[in-house]
């Protein structure tokens, strides 16, 4: 009897993915065997990674409830459903969250390092932390009374402050506010003790509000739906539309209320009045800080280096480590894996293109290129000295618009040829072309890679670049660009392939192809999410056809495996560690071309809404090395966890020797490069054999 494939059983719902994800974050910050900064660190990642998820995903659950549409996914849950669930889930989790907290203080304070509120000060340390309140903190507060003459005033995102309820000389009962704006340092740091602000504006409450009498107070932190829509009208009118829609993002509706579990309960009945929530959206906290996304601040403290994981540093093998990128380039593909692979390479592929007389145009995309960006300055410098320089800058990325305004705006200041974005779909796509002149002829080399061109965040997430000189790339290159600089027609390459037309296609293909070949047949999909139910299916046939299918997915996953005459040849791993696993590679054992990197992530968004592009990988060795990478991966016992088709993740246990990928990769690099500089680069190869023998 055939399987419907459609039915809702068949699939796990993506917003409880994704906290079953931020839970496997979690864990992480509850492993006492990671030093307690790098347990710091990951609560400042789950804390962040929650902003974002209430911002975007619980504020569109919300506002289909209040338009009263009940739509579904394939796991048909409806919004009412969805959210009853999430916040079931989080409410359970809260708990654990408030004891790792606990765990992590004490093992800090056994370091000298202190969290502590202000009145556990010692006498000195009042002392000189008032100091600093009146000389810092005071002259940029901001009291606010609240009342008949005062309105309750607009709170932006993420908006953090007290509430405090006040009494006056007459015995008048008066509520008021004390903004505490973002310029402000999150703890104020004496030494190794960090004081949480808002303790400190509470005992100086007085201060703020002379001649009342302080009755009751609770910090507080608003969360509104930042999903910008634009409506994008005229090309014309696109930067203006977009900076009216990033002013948008503080008046979206509010979505949740973090505070104290022990709030005056009239003092809370006046917050719940203003801001026009119910019960249902507070989140209170017993002794963690609100904004735990802010811990970062004491991660990050120089000083306290000796309480993380070692800091890697990247390393610069051959071929690239030779004085000019573009030889090394023409003589062989390269293709590097960050962090272990140095991202300098990258950068200086586009500074040596910039200083080079030879060059005549540099093409590229940017969707994160981050704050400082030396990339951005190259090919500045490169407008500067006359070079052709054309940059799509895709204003629409998340959470970084702002950033990529001001570099835009800086391009097209120096004469760059900026292409803000297409109407209706993101760019997402990573690439770099540049293109000299040798002798009569133009040579043209590309850069195609599944990361962002940032420097900062290549140093903490794997990902994967490729470097090519062959023609048919750099065809396929050109036609790409003057598609994004054109009109824009949805448009084939030949060689590379590109959403919203390509890739879901050939993947679809390709998956039907390798199922062909049975219990012979081998699918490795390693990505940051899976959602796409045009390719579950796909998957769930394959299975059925007894294809072996590994599943290397970090966080979400709607496909449910191990269920009997559907998934029972599919398994799912997610590897959470010290880096952010973030490449997006597809493996296809028996395949002419077996390896493919993509921008693109196994989504509707990224497979039919955006422009994305996937990359074979047609050199033998090269893709040997990215075979052997997902083998290594798959070999993990350490950071491994594996989803169980009641939709819990396993962490996968130790048996035989320790293997954790990316320790492995450090020590192994680190090793090769001290003892010599003539190692080529296919050590990964060499060493996931070492490690799979052994294991």
């Amino acid at each position: 009897m055939s399987i419907d494939l459609n039915s809702s059983q068949l699939y796990f719902n993506r917003e409880l993915s994704w906290l079953q994800f931020n839970s496997r974050v979690l864990a992480q910050a509850l492993d006492e065997k990671l030093p307690p900064l790098e347990r710091l660190k990951f609560l400042a990642i789950y804390g962040t990674n929650l902003d974002e998820f209430y911002m975007i995903r619980v504020a569109g659950l919300k506002s289909l409830f209040k338009a009263r549409i009940q739509q579904t996914g394939p796991d048909k849950l409806t919004p009412t459903e969805q959210l009853k669930q999430i916040r079931a889930y989080l409410h359970r989790e809260h708990h654990v969250l408030e004891s790792c907290y606990t765990s992590i203080i004490s093992e800090l304070h056994t370091h000298g390092v202190h969290i502590k509120n202000f009145d556990l000060l010692t006498k000195e340390e009042k002392e000189e932390v008032k100091t600093i309140f009146f000389e810092e903190i005071y002259p940029v507060i901001i009291p606010i009374a609240v009342d008949a003459t005062h309105p309750f005033p607009h709170l932006n995102n993420l908006s953090f402050g007290l509430a405090i309820t006040l009494q006056d000389e007459s015995h008048h009962i008066k509520h008021g506010l004390i903004r505490i704006p973002r310029i402000l340092p999150r703890f104020i740091q004496i030494d190794q003790t960090f004081i949480p602000i808002e303790s400190v504006v509470e005992h100086f409450t007085t201060e703020l509000f002379p001649g009342f009498t302080p009755l009751a107070s609770t910090p507080f932190r608003v969360t509104r739906n930042a999903d910008i829509e634009i409506e994008e009208e005229e090309a014309d009118d696109f930067l203006e539309i977009l900076q009216e829609g990033l002013r948008s993002r503080n008046k979206g509706s509010l979505i949740r209320l973090e505070l104290l579990e022990e709030v005056d309960k009239d003092l809370l009945q006046f917050l719940l009045t203003h801001l026009n929530l119910d019960e249902n959206d507070i989140y209170p906290y017993k002794s963690l800080p609100l904004n735990l996304g802010a811990l970062w601040q004491i991660v990050g403290d120089k000083r306290l280096s000796h309480l993380v994981l070692p800091t890697f540093t990247p390393k610069t093998l051959p071929p690239l480590d030779t004085e000019n990128i573009f030889e090394a380039i023409e003589k062989q593909d390269v293709l590097l894996y960050h962090p272990y692979d140095s991202f300098e390479p990258v950068v200086l592929f586009i500074k040596q293109a910039a200083a080079d007389p030879e060059t005549i145009a540099i093409r590229m995309t940017l969707y994160r290129a981050g704050q400082k960006s030396p990339i951005v300055k190259a090919l500045i410098d490169a407008v500067r000295d006359g070079k052709q320089v054309t940059v799509l800058v895709e204003l629409k990325a998340r959470f970084d618009e702002e950033n990529n305004l001001r570099w835009a705006k800086a391009l097209e200041d120096a004469g760059a040829h900026v292409v803000y974005g297409i109407p209706g779909l993101k760019v997402h796509a990573k690439i770099a072309q540049v293109i000299k002149r040798k002798g009569r002829k133009l040579q043209s080399y590309v850069h195609l890679a599944t990361g962002n061109y940032n420097p900062t965040t290549a140093k903490i997430y794997t990902d994967i670049s490729y470097f090519t000189a062959k023609e048919a790339f750099s065809k396929d290159a050109t036609h790409f660009f003057h598609f994004l600089t054109g009109f824009s027609t949805y448009t084939k390459l030949d060689t590379l392939f590109m959403s919203p037309v390509q890739i879901k296609p050939k993947l679809i293909k390709l998956i039907e192809k390798e199922s062909q070949h049975g219990k012979n047949g081998h699918i490795i999909l390693k990505a940051n999410s899976l959602v796409d139910i045009d390719i579950i299916k796909a998957l769930y046939k394959a299975s059925q056809d007894g294809c072996r299918i590994d599943l290397i997915i970090r966080g979400i996953c709607c496909l449910k495996p191990g269920v009997k005459g559907v998934s029972e040849n599919i398994t799912v791993s997610s590897i959470i560690g010290k880096y952010l696993e973030h490449p997006r590679i597809y493996y296809f054992r028996n395949q002419k071309i077996k390896c493919y990197i993509s921008s693109a992530d196994l989504m509707p968004r990224n497979l039919v809404r955006r422009v994305e592009l996937m990359t074979p990988i047609v050199e033998e060795n090269l893709s040997k090395k990215i075979e052997q990478i997902l083998m290594l991966q798959l070999a993990d016992n350490q950071l491994r966890w594996e989803l169980q088709e009641s939709g819990e993740y396993v962490k996968v246990p130790t048996l035989g020797k320790s293997v954790n990928n990316h320790l492995i990769l450090e020590q192994y690099v680190n090793k090769i490069y001290d003892k010599t500089k003539k190692e080529t680069p296919d050590y990964v190869s060499r060493l996931a054999s070492k490690i799979l023998k052994e294991s």
